[in-house]
């Protein structure tokens, strides 16, 4: 199995969008792929992206091969997955640890 496959989840490594989390929507070759965000959601919009430049995450969700950006929406609502894709559940974690250890100095 390929670790890049429609519907994973991955954080771009490279450009604009570094840091923010995408979905894989399709496979162009072996190099690119297409990934989207959604905009709405993550601030990624769809592009033509360098395999190089994303680093998969063990997350994956279930998609048909060019899922609109309303279907990839829908299917991380359906999977629980809104507030990860936004990186909520990340920061929040971060700021109670950070908050504790300023609290105990």
């Amino acid at each position: 199995m390929a670790l890049i496959s429609v519907g994973r989840i991955c954080v771009k490594t490279k450009g604009r969008d570094a840091g923010k989390k995408c979905v894989v929507v399709s496979i162009i070759n072996d190099n690119f792929v297409l990934v989207t965000g959604p905009k709405k959601l993550t601030g990624v919009r769809r592009r033509k992206v360098n395999i190089r430049h994303l680093s998969p995450l063990p997350k994956h969700i279930r998609l048909p091969k060019d899922a609109s950006d309303d279907v990839v929406l829908s299917a991380l609502e359906k999977n629980n997955l809104v507030n990860y894709m936004k990186g909520e559940e990340v920061i929040e974690s971060k700021n109670v640890e950070e908050t504790e250890e300023t609290n105990s100095s």
